[in-house]
């Protein structure tokens, strides 16, 4: 059995955590700005947090995949480990209604899966120049998309929420009642933006390689890493001012360079504290949430919609679901702020996920998808 990198289980538990942080506020009308994405353009910590786990999960592929063959066996165990991720997602936007005519069919696992599948079959099957070049033409495609290929309907290619070009072709290809329903007539998982966020991953599967070398000390890897992740964050920046916004919802090229150079830094510096330096006493609750990521955001994700089914009723008569009376009953008297209050209610959930996964840690439970 491979051993398990210790800081990328630690960078994956930190980046899980966060993502459960910020999808469960006590309540949604009152929430700190970092835990909000962008309105539009731009970019939040919490707009880290979804490419940082995509490109974790390049970096985990390069390790999985070292040395494997493209024969039918690793072939079908990837793309059945796809397809329960993706099915993991379908199954959180068919809950609990089951109606299929309205389910939304993209998502964060869904899109977890695609982009797993392709840098998975990329690394058994092309050698590590051609990943680098694959990278940089999608980066440069994606561009030409959306800024110069006109949408149909909508007339000259433009950034807009519903008449970009991935917005067109989500409407086209999914169709309206299987998009986002908050954003109605666009996804911000959508097909086309698919496409750059496979370059996260792809990212983090070089850096993965990278690292992998036996012909250069760690010291000059960590540094050459760091060089890297900084570049990446200066191509966004200036890619961002040239016209071509980072922005999440469009996943533009400018958010990959920006992320991805980002999580270079982020592992590169992880690497160091805790897998070289050895700085590891203040990473269990982490390593925790590393090791069943997938498992505790399905189940973050499956609880709530559980306790929103569950009606009571209020002292004063008020019926509520379960979900909104804890809230009120239990954390909302604590705090004068209702800002401070709703961040209390995701650390304690964040809290509680931590104290059951550190048991499945020590029972030795990893539910592998």
């Amino acid at each position: 059995m491979k051993q398990r990198l210790l800081s990328l289980d630690v960078f994956r538990g930190i980046t899980v955590a966060m993502m459960i942080l910020v999808n469960n506020p006590g309540d949604w009308g009152h929430i700190y700005w970092p835990l909000e994405h962008a309105e539009w353009n731009g970019c939040t910590p919490t707009d880290l947090v979804f490419p940082f786990f995509l490109f974790i999960v390049g970096v985990s592929v390069s390790f999985a995949f070292q040395g494997k063959e493209p024969d039918t066996k690793t072939i079908l165990k990837i793309i059945e480990r796809s397809l329960k991720l993706f099915g993991l997602g379908l199954f959180l936007s068919l809950f609990p209604k089951f109606d299929i005519s309205v389910v939304r069919i993209m998502g964060v696992l869904q899109r977890i899966s695609i982009v797993f599948l392709c840098c998975s079959l990329l690394f058994i099957f092309t050698k590590r120049n051609v990943q680098y070049w694959i990278l940089i033409g999608i980066l440069i495609l994606y561009y030409i998309l959306m800024t110069f290929v006109p949408v149909p309907d909508a007339g000259a290619a433009n950034l807009n929420a519903e008449t970009n070009l991935g917005a067109y072709f989500d409407r086209l290809i999914l169709g309206i009642p299987h998009l986002y329903k908050a954003a109605k007539v666009w996804d911000p998982e959508g097909l086309l933006s698919t496409l750059p966020a496979i370059g996260n991953g792809i990212w983090g599967m070089l850096a993965g390689q990278y690292m992998q070398r036996k012909d250069q000390e760690a010291s000059v890897k960590l540094l050459n890493l760091f060089l890297v992740g900084c570049t990446g964050m200066l191509i966004g920046w200036a890619w961002d001012s040239a016209g071509f916004p980072i922005n999440k919802a469009l996943w533009t090229s400018s958010y990959v360079c920006w992320t991805a150079g980002m999580a270079t830094c982020f592992w590169a510096g992880f690497y160091w504290l805790i897998d070289i330096k050895g700085y590891q006493q203040w990473t269990k609750p982490f390593v925790v949430y590393g090791v069943n990521a997938i498992t505790v955001f399905f189940l973050s994700g499956l609880i709530p919609r559980i306790l929103r089914m569950i009606k009571v009723h209020t002292a004063d008569g008020e019926e509520v679901n379960l979900q909104v009376y804890l809230y009120k009953s239990w954390i909302v008297p604590l705090f004068q702020s209702p800002y401070n209050a709703s961040l209390a209610g995701a650390i304690i959930l964040v809290s509680l996920w931590c104290g059951i996964l550190w048991i499945m840690y020590n029972k030795k439970i990893i539910v592998k998808v």
